[in-house]
């Protein structure tokens, strides 16, 4: 069973409303305040947070005074547009993750043409000059950027192309996006290994999280560190060159010096990969090592014992990302910023630090 996600009195409303205009059963002013509060039993400051909702999005004009709201589109020139939606992915690999998947498909059902981009990001060397060519030469009406880099949002936002950012490092960058809030689940994540008696713990993230300087959960990550009187350094945030070959010296050179009793992993393929090179070598979670994954993918759903990770839904971000392109769709770019509340399951590949005599 999918998550229910209830919307809020004031959503439901707007929605209402919309498909009346869009109906046709609304036209020429929309009803006064008072008489929507009347005739719909709603209170007025939700009549009122609705009417401005729609008003942002371009379908209601406040002629100000008592004067009724106009509409200032008729339903024929409301209906949503089919675009042609390019999505950039991270890397090859993302193609199979099964909610860009369904994103695509919820897309084609809603009328619009989208595929995945020929090429990646990281299949064009993360160059920036690289990808633009690409991006300027690929036929869209509107681009979904996963994951991209703020050197990378800031050029699309300077494009005439809609763009909305899904992931990737986007605060500042005046683009529509959503992520997932990972605050909660992080220093909880770290507070357990702590009481867990952890002090040697690495988080092990890709380039682009660490370049050209740490990102928001990694610095996240570090203070959190801080706040347990555990020092910080390149240690706990290490550099490693970013393929298979890359994470196995890392592991290697850790496990020789000064051994990590946890470590955070920050994609399926990290993990699984660094759990089976620790495992040939003696190293079990959570006897010899405690692992955790930083994110949340069906695929762990088919490890046992199950893994230790970070937890969310992903149909209200794909939700999301439909209801810009149909607004794209009827000439609204809504550039509003959302965020999917994350918590952390507690799984089986997490324990005790082992002493260091093991």
């Amino acid at each position: 069973m999918r998550p229910f996600t209830p919307k809020s009195a004031v959503v439901q409303l707007t929605d209402h409303l919309r498909s009346q205009i869009l109906s046709g059963n609304i036209g020429g002013t929309m009803p006064g305040v008072n008489q929507m509060v009347r005739d719909l039993g709603m209170g007025t400051n939700t009549v009122l947070a609705a009417v401005a909702s729609l008003e942002k999005e371009g379908l209601l004009e406040n002629r100000g005074g008592k004067r009724s709201r106009r509409i200032l589109r008729d339903a024929e020139s409301l209906r949503t547009v089919g675009l042609k939606v390019m999505i950039l992915l991270y890397e090859p690999s993302d193609r199979t993750t099964d909610y860009l998947v369904e994103l695509v498909h919820m897309l084609g059902a809603g009328g619009h043409r989208a595929s995945f981009a020929a090429k990646t990001m990281r299949c064009l060397g993360m160059d920036q000059k690289r990808i633009a060519r690409f991006v300027e030469g690929t036929e869209a009406d509107a681009w979904v950027v996963v994951a991209g880099s703020r050197e990378l949002l800031e050029w699309f936002h300077g494009r005439m192309t809609p763009t909305f950012a899904l992931f990737g490092r986007h605060r500042k960058v005046p683009l529509a996006a959503a992520s997932v809030d990972k605050v909660r689940a992080y220093h909880d994540l770290v507070d357990r290994l702590v009481s867990l008696g952890h002090r040697r713990i690495v988080n092990v993230v890709r380039e682009d999280r660490r370049k050209p300087a740490p990102g928001f959960l990694e610095c996240l990550f570090l203070e959190r560190l801080s706040h347990h009187g555990i020092k910080t350094g390149a240690y706990n945030l290490p550099d490693w060159e970013d393929n298979p070959k890359g994470l196995h010296t890392l592991l290697d050179s850790l496990f020789k010096t000064t051994p990590p009793t946890a470590l955070l992993l920050d994609e399926p393929m990290i993990f699984i990969s660094a759990r089976d090179h620790l495992a040939r070598q003696g190293i079990i979670a959570p006897e010899k090592v405690s692992l955790a994954y930083c994110d949340t993918d069906t695929l762990m759903d088919w490890c046992l014992p199950q893994v230790t990770h970070i937890r969310w839904h992903t149909r209200p971000i794909i939700q999301r990302v439909v209801r810009w392109v149909d607004k794209i769709g009827i000439g609204v770019d809504n550039r509003h910023k959302s965020a999917s509340k994350a918590h952390l399951f507690v799984g089986a590949t997490i324990g005790p630090a082992p002493s260091r005599s093991q």
